[in-house]
């Protein structure tokens, strides 16, 4: 890779910068180079030999060496590039955030750069290093967990500004975040389905050590069933959104006190289990109800069109990007973001119970 393009993941605009502990100093003995000729490679490469760059790069990959995001001078040049991370994009839910984040971002003429996690912690750790490598001034981030976040803890302890999106912050925390609620949410979902005469109500969700999101809307289906006397049923925690489980769903509809319904907490939980079901011969609504999470658009698309709760996705992304700018705009001193006061927004839902929900069989 040339030394030009070098400069872009690795740069410092002072010799004595720290990042992660390890100071310019620090990679120009490791490198066997001279402070100045560490610090060329980063702010001048056209000066610096090929084959001096490289050693100066290699001992700066080797001792994870990161300049402070917040140095001083790194303060006063902005790069007008806004990081963000999500989940994926192979759930809609996500690609109607990114628009959303999308349209603001250009509008306020910011770019944006975009990675995703895999709903996998560790690799959450390494896309954001990669973020803060390329010195983005922010970020929007959808992570597994936000109360037990290393990500998270790392960003507030270098003052990076950040907004979550999805991820519902804690009221009494210190973070900022946009999402509808959750619990209550999915709660007034599963009322719905009490509602139309269900009593054995199965819960299908991802993995919850990979989503906070999925815990709070099982917790919002725990809540309905018991207010109404009735006992909620372990979920069934599914490891693929997009991947065909008709042999765990087989199990469940074949057993004696089979559901006569299923809460899924996304929308490709709930488009596939309707695909497992019809495998089996089983018609929707007519011999089982489904009732999906998200409102993606494609929900709309299927026959019958899918019941869901509904959130407002694009809406997340820009709030979020809104919120973020409103938090850099009014400085990225730490001291001036470790005072300011947090944001939890919650924006409406809402509950489209037609097409895949009916009352459940006579039998």
């Amino acid at each position: 890779m040339p030394n030009a393009r070098r400069s872009v993941f690795l740069s410092a605009d002072t010799e004595g910068e720290r990042g992660n502990g390890v100071t310019l100093a620090d990679v120009a003995l490791a490198a066997d180079v001279s402070l100045a000729t560490a610090s060329r490679v980063f702010s001048h490469p056209q000066l610096v030999r090929e084959s001096t760059a490289q050693r100066v790069h290699d001992a700066a990959r080797r001792l994870a060496f990161r300049p402070n995001l917040l140095g001083a001078k790194l303060r006063s040049q902005q790069t007008r590039i806004l990081g963000v991370m999500l989940p994926t994009l192979e759930n809609a839910v996500f690609a109607e955030c990114w628009a959303g984040i999308e349209e603001v971002s250009l509008a306020t003429g910011y770019s944006l750069m975009l990675v995703t996690s895999g709903y996998d912690p560790a690799r959450e750790r390494e896309r954001v290093e990669y973020l803060l490598r390329h010195r983005v001034d922010g970020m929007v981030l959808t992570v597994s967990d936000a109360a037990q976040s290393a990500v998270l803890d790392q960003l507030d302890s270098e003052a990076v500004p950040y907004v979550l999106a999805y991820n519902q912050a804690s009221p009494a925390g210190r973070r900022h975040s946009v999402s509808v609620d959750n619990r209550t949410s999915a709660c007034e979902g599963v009322n719905a389905l009490i509602a139309a005469g269900h009593r054995r109500i199965a819960v299908v969700s991802g993995a919850f050590m990979a989503s906070d999101r999925a815990r709070q809307r099982f917790a919002g289906y725990e809540d309905a069933m018991r207010a109404h006397g009735l006992p909620p049923l372990p979920p069934v925690n599914l490891p693929s959104h997009t991947a065909s489980h008709s042999e765990r769903i087989g199990a469940l509809m074949g057993a004696s006190a089979a559901p006569t319904a299923f809460f899924c907490t996304n929308d490709l939980l709930a488009i596939g289990v309707i695909s497992d079901l019809k495998r089996l011969g089983l018609r929707v609504p007519r011999d089982v109800s489904v009732l999906g999470y998200d409102g993606i658009a494609l929900g709309a698309l299927v026959e019958p069109p899918l019941a869901t709760v509904v959130q407002p996705n694009p809406d997340i992304g820009a709030t979020a990007v809104r919120l973020l700018l409103k938090r850099l705009h009014a400085g990225t001193r730490p001291e001036a973001l470790s005072a300011s006061a947090p944001c939890v927004t919650l924006l409406p839902h809402g509950l489209r119970v037609a097409g895949t929900v009916a009352a459940p069989p006579a039998s």
